[in-house]
């Protein structure tokens, strides 16, 4: 009933892989009768063909994760930028008035509070709709270090800030990823 599509950044491919996501929703459509569709996609470089592409291909839900504060971008993100970001989600609105759109922030890489509530403002200013918040969790020791493991306790702090900014809904929790109880975020009733 609830399918989520994402890949690894593909750069190396023309459009960064749009056409492959607008195909793979396309091809959904066509094998199952109702079911939601929820892409995350890179930034595509901000390709704004590469955007529509997928917008026009009628999924449900473009997600985009933000990960991190601006701050630390240039430690955790390299090859990707802050404000980048919140304009694919804007661009997805735009070629997209019938989606909603979704992101994602990991916690626990040093950020502050005010950072943290910061980023939810920004990706209200872009009318995104879904949040996703979560612990960030070191694949390897040659990733970036956990900074601090957060309290449940903040995580529900997090998430009841993040409905007062007009999210409609928001999944918070030390465990939670981007597709982590996907389809919830489109169960209406929960948005009251």
């Amino acid at each position: 009933s609830h399918v989520v599509i994402t890949s690894v950044t593909r750069d190396d491919l023309p459009n960064g892989g749009a056409e492959v996501f607008a195909g793979t929703i396309f091809s959904v459509r066509k094998r199952v009768n109702k079911v939601v569709i929820e892409v995350l996609i890179p930034d595509f470089k901000l390709n704004k063909w590469a955007i529509k592409a997928v917008a026009d291909a009628k999924p449900e839900i473009i997600g985009h994760n933000v990960e991190t504060v601006p701050r630390l971008y240039d430690k955790v993100r390299r090859d990707s930028n802050y404000i980048r970001s919140l304009k694919v989600l804007e661009l997805a609105r735009k070629f997209g008035r019938h989606v909603y759109t979704k992101s994602g922030i990991m916690l626990g890489l040093g950020e502050k509070e005010k950072e943290v509530l910061g980023v939810f403002s920004d990706l209200r200013e872009v009318n995104c709709d879904f949040l996703s918040i979560g612990q960030y969790l070191a694949p390897s020791l040659e990733h970036f270090p956990v900074e601090e493991y957060i309290h449940p306790e903040k995580f529900l702090y997090y998430k009841q800030k993040a409905l007062q900014l007009g999210f409609l809904y928001v999944v918070s929790g030390p465990y939670v990823r981007s597709s982590y109880l996907a389809s919830e975020y489109m169960d209406k009733k929960r948005w009251t």
